[in-house]
């Protein structure tokens, strides 16, 4: 009794455990004289199950009349639903089994499945993952061999950084299959096609590399697309036969730049820039001088003489004599005022940004002694020296850029030591525009002085009255100021015709 009391309760907790509609092993067999009419196409599969978890399966093309065969009963319990046409499979023990469903009347072979029932943490690992791993897209998480392994093809290297971290947490019970998609490598190329922003330049992914194909106009523009690539090129992700050593890859740059550049087009003839220079120097000078002048002086002639034979008698004779001069009073006066103005203009014609040179020199000769006594000639340079180099802005610009070298050297007067000379020097960089003039540089000089009774040169030292008043002023003033306008031309001989007419050099 005791024996039937146990067994009895068990099949009624077996009967709570699963809902009344499926029938166990046994009453799928043959209980039911309903049986489907015409052929069924065989149904075969491959189902993962786990320990003490259910699992169920719809079958529309089944009969509500099976038999259950194989060798399923020793890893699992298999349920019959014959209303909904569903399988309920119960994982009991750890291993593989076959279940074969027969029609019991033809006994041919309706479905046949491959039940691979697993520990339960296999599955709570695999969850865990697909809840961690939920936001990356082209993934599946699976088991096989007894590990949870995630598989497919990603975009990001990314999501490869967290799908990594993740397996790693859970050790030998996972592992990863995920590889970089090649649609995702092609996308960043047409990426960093597409910054390059040159049509000219094409940009492919082949077996992780990125190739720069095409035509540059510069080696600066192809050394700036291979700078913008490697910018965004992805982390290289190391597949694990790489990190084991088991294959080795090829040393290569991720970034291959087979770009050309092409050979620079002829250039243009420069333009021509013809310069004119105007030298204007304004010269002053204004002196004013009054002098009163009574100084008389007496010169001592008294003399002693000796005169003997004759007919004059011989003695002793004394003579005194004196010469007054500067005995009448002096009154001068003179005013002085000059005006002088130096004008003088040059040209020059040279191409855009070469240097053009323009010389005006006199050499003044003057007579010096060396140490041996000997007389010889020097020279001493004046006049002007211009150097200038123009540069047009840009093609279709009118305004140049001048760099400006003046140099002036003037003759002010002859000494003993020999000709006294006067050095102006004006050096800048300046913009203006064809056919305008600029004021370049000025040099304004003003010397001034006031002499008041001052003897002149030649006056007595010892007058007998000395009555004595002068006052001597001047003033000098120069001015020097240099005027540039440059003229852009298209060829050198534009002018040429206003030149000769000027000289009458078209005239027979």
């Amino acid at each position: 009794m005791k024996n039937w009391r146990f067994f009895l309760l068990a099949v009624f907790a077996v009967m709570l455990a699963s809902p009344a509609a499926f029938a166990d092993d046994d009453a799928a067999d043959g209980s039911s004289s309903e049986d489907s009419s015409g052929p069924v196409k065989t149904d075969r599969d491959y189902l993962n199950l786990a320990i003490g978890v259910y699992d169920d399966k719809k079958v529309e093309q089944l009969p509500k009349n099976i038999e259950l065969g194989g060798t399923f009963r020793k890893v699992a319990r298999v349920q019959w639903n014959p209303d909904t046409r569903t399988l309920r499979l119960i994982g009991v023990n750890q291993g593989v089994g076959t279940l074969v469903i027969k029609s019991p009347s033809s006994g041919a072979v309706l479905a046949e499945y491959t039940l691979d029932v697993r520990k339960t943490d296999l599955q709570k690992v695999a969850r865990e993952m697909q809840a961690l791993l939920e936001g990356i897209e082209g993934i599946s998480v699976k088991i096989f061999n007894n590990k949870v392994v995630v598989d497919g093809q990603i975009l990001l290297p990314s999501d490869m950084k967290r799908i990594h971290s993740v397996v790693k947490q859970y050790g030998g019970q996972a592992t990863t299959l995920v590889t970089l998609s090649p649609i995702a490598q092609n996308k960043i190329a047409q990426f960093i096609e597409k910054k390059i922003g040159n049509p000219e330049i094409r940009v492919n992914a082949v077996n992780g590399k990125f190739i720069l194909e095409g035509f540059a106009n510069t080696r600066e523009e192809r050394d700036k697309a291979e700078i913008v690539a490697k910018m965004y090129v992805p982390d290289v992700v190391v597949d694990e036969a790489v990190a084991d050593k088991k294959v080795l890859e090829r040393k290569v740059d991720v970034v291959i730049n087979l770009i050309a550049v092409r050979p620079p087009p002829e250039g243009e003839p420069s333009k021509i820039v013809q310069m004119v220079v105007h030298y204007v120097e304004l010269q002053k000078d204004y002196s004013k001088s009054f002098r009163f002048q009574w100084l008389p002086d007496i010169g001592d002639g008294s003399s002693l003489e000796f005169t003997t034979g004759g007919r004059n008698p011989g003695g002793l004779a004394a003579t005194i004599t004196g010469t007054v001069s500067n005995l009448l009073p002096k009154l001068n006066w003179a005013k002085q005022h000059g005006f002088a103005r130096v004008l003088q203009s040059s040209s020059v014609t040279v191409e855009d940004g070469k240097q053009g040179v323009i010389n005006s020199i006199t050499r003044l000769p003057y007579q010096v002694v060396n140490a041996q006594g000997q007389p010889s000639t020097n020279f001493e340079e004046t006049g002007i020296r211009t150097n200038i180099t123009p540069q047009i802005m840009g093609q279709r610009s009118d305004s140049v850029k001048l760099a400006l070298n003046f140099a002036v050297k003037s003759l002010l007067s002859y000494s003993d030591q020999g000709p006294l000379t006067a050095s102006r020097e004006i050096q800048t960089v300046l913009h203006v525009r064809s056919g305008q003039s600029a004021a370049v540089g000025g040099l304004i000089s003003n010397d001034s002085g006031t002499n008041y009774n001052k003897l002149p040169a030649g006056a007595s030292r010892n007058p007998l009255i000395s009555l004595y008043a002068s006052k001597d002023f001047r003033r000098n003033q120069s001015q020097f100021v240099v005027f540039v306008t440059p003229l852009i031309k298209s060829s050198a001989s534009a002018g040429s015709d206003k030149i000769k007419r000027k000289f009458r050099l078209d005239q027979n």
